[in-house]
């Protein structure tokens, strides 16, 4: 945990590149739970993240990023064997012990709901 000391990172430059994520809550209607796990990429103002876990058993998202903003558009297939797709935009915030937490809204497009979300960095 970070003491009163330290420097965190800024949510405007901290990089997303390596990092793994985990769902931490969800709208009713989305599907990322906490056994869903992104694996975050980034090249410029380009993420991608491949995920998958819980009800998810293979996802990609890919997007753009501008400062602390991440939009992007993801597919996935579900454990019962249907496709999803959607958008989403996040905001990235920089917790006290470091680690990084997106701040989600999102909407499918392939069914009508839409939701909020949160997903944390885990080490």
């Amino acid at each position: 945990m970070a003491t009163s000391g330290d420097i965190l990172p800024d949510p405007v430059t901290v990089s997303l590149h390596g990092k793994t994520f985990a769902g931490v809550s969800n709208a009713v209607t989305g599907q990322v739970g906490a056994a869903t796990r992104f694996r975050y990429h980034e090249d410029g103002a380009a993420i991608w993240a491949e995920y998958d876990g819980g009800e998810i058993v293979r996802g990609y998202l890919v997007g753009t990023r501008e400062g602390e903003r991440l939009q992007f558009r993801y597919v996935h297939l579900d454990t019962g064997g249907a496709t999803a797709s959607g958008v989403c935009e996040s905001h990235i915030v920089v917790l006290e012990d470091g680690r990084v937490r997106f701040e989600e809204s999102w909407a499918w497009v392939s069914r009508p709901e839409k939701g909020t979300s949160v997903v944390e960095e885990i080490r």
